[in-house]
């Protein structure tokens, strides 16, 4: 993809148009804007979007590789005990440290 950037670019010197989509708190007090032109992909509907996302996610080998692990069977609990220190603040060994 192709795109034109042109830098330290003067408000008055924009289009009206494009002026008018700026947000009026955050330029108002600058003077020069950074103004980047590229085409635009089509865009899909999100729930289109979505679906395509979620079916590329499941078309990748890697996912599901731990789905038949028993010690994963509960996600967050097995996330916490890894993240838990592995010791305790006296210094001591956790039980289930790991």
């Amino acid at each position: 993809m192709n795109a034109v950037v042109i830098e330290h670019v003067r408000l008055s010197d924009l289009p009206a148009a494009w002026r008018d989509k700026l947000p009026k708190a955050g330029f108002a007090r600058k003077s020069h804007v950074t103004v980047r032109i590229e085409q635009e992909e089509a865009q899909g509907t999100p729930a289109d979007t979505a679906q395509a996302d979620l079916q590329a996610v499941m078309a990748n080998p890697m996912f599901g590789m731990w789905r038949d692990r028993e010690d994963m069977a509960d996600v967050d609990a097995y996330v916490r005990a890894i993240r838990a220190p592995r010791l305790n603040a006296d210094g001591t060994r956790r039980k289930n440290a790991r």
